[in-house]
């Protein structure tokens, strides 16, 4: 299940005069910062998450630009989630807007796998009509044998989408499809498949060539989801696996007082989500982002798990100077926690070796 234009629809529904024109969640086109989500009348001009407003700006001169509301997304987003409750408990969410449901325990379990994939359509139906009833929002859903088809169907027919893919066609299914399309795959696996001449999922499916030297230890995956097999099980566990913040600046800056302040203030803001959850993290991340939009990430694990903002704080503080990442203007900084542990009895904090 995933919904459609999640944050650009939920400002639609909620602004009447936004429906049927294009809306951009973001920064406004006249300040630094990214694109959050389109609607999929801006989709039209080719704006999409992630790119600079400035961009979206240009390419959509009569979008309009709305802010971020992540406390509302978040509200709809457990509405969602409590609505798919009815219908099984067995559910991923992988983001704020989409999800995998395993229903297989409703069919009978003397089909066969393309009879029991049938049989999921009406519960399908009956999800998408529920959210629409209650939220007044639409979502797309995809149903098949495993978590990849399931994905890529419901990404066929957006908005308002309903796809099926049997275990019988989805060769043929998968054939004409990039081979970008194939979950893992990002943009240079991608290129060096293409280098190989394979551009196509059929590509790679008739294919012998070694492409070891292409995907490395994910080859014989690559190969696997070519041919549309994916045996990854849902992961039911309710625990975070990670929390972020980032602060992209309006000027490029290098200014000791500027990054201190924003540091602090994400190093407070994950600490709150931290405090929320009740659990702490074994490893603190700092990202930058320098003018020419090159990347870096460095991260500590340590012995003692972090709680509080200070101690974030100083663990940023500590990663900036022990790899000397200020070496000029930063366009974005960011904190990120991840290994999320219960904070039971805490010893002083030591880094670990």
């Amino acid at each position: 299940m995933d919904m459609d234009a999640f944050f650009a629809s939920v400002e639609q529904r909620d602004n009447p005069e936004f429906r049927g024109k294009p809306v951009i969640v973001g920064s406004p086109p006249d300040q630094r910062g990214v694109v959050c989500a389109a609607s999929y009348e801006a989709r039209k001009f080719k704006v999409r998450s992630a790119m600079p407003s400035r961009t979206a700006g240009r390419l959509c001169p009569e979008g309009i630009f709305v802010r971020p509301r992540m406390e509302v997304y978040r509200a709809e987003s457990a509405r969602i989630m409590t609505i798919l409750q009815e219908f099984t408990p067995m559910i991923e969410q992988v983001s704020v807007d989409e999800a995998y449901l395993d229903v297989s325990a409703h069919a009978d379990p003397e089909l066969e796998v393309d009879a029991a994939i049938e049989a999921a359509r009406p519960m399908a139906a009956a999800i998408k009509r529920r959210i629409r009833e209650v939220c007044g929002l639409t979502a797309s859903v995809g149903i098949s044998a495993n978590k990849f088809l399931a994905k890529l169907a419901s990404d066929f027919q957006k908005p308002d989408g309903l796809t099926v893919i049997l275990d019988r066609d989805k060769i043929a299914f998968l054939r004409p499809l990039p081979v970008s399309a194939i979950h893992g795959v990002g943009p240079v696996t991608a290129q060096g498949l293409e280098a190989l001449g394979l551009r196509t999922i059929g590509d790679l499916q008739n294919s012998a060539q070694s492409l070891e030297g292409v995907a490395g230890s994910f080859a014989a995956k690559l190969r696997q989801r070519a041919m549309g097999n994916d045996e990854r099980e849902l992961d039911l566990s309710e625990e975070r696996k990670s929390i972020s913040a980032e602060n992209t600046f309006l000027n490029d800056t290098d200014a000791r007082p500027v990054l201190r302040a924003a540091l602090k203030e994400m190093a407070l803001d994950v600490a709150r989500t931290l405090g929320q959850h009740g659990v702490g993290a074994m490893t603190v991340q700092v990202k930058v982002r320098y003018s020419d939009f090159t990347t870096l990430t460095r991260q500590i694990r340590l012995e003692e798990p972090v709680t509080t903002d200070r101690e974030i704080y100083r663990m940023a503080c500590y990663l900036l100077a022990r790899d000397r990442l200020v070496t000029g203007p930063l366009r974005l900084i960011g904190i990120g926690l991840s290994t999320l542990v219960a904070p039971e009895q805490r010893r002083q904090l030591r880094l670990g070796i």
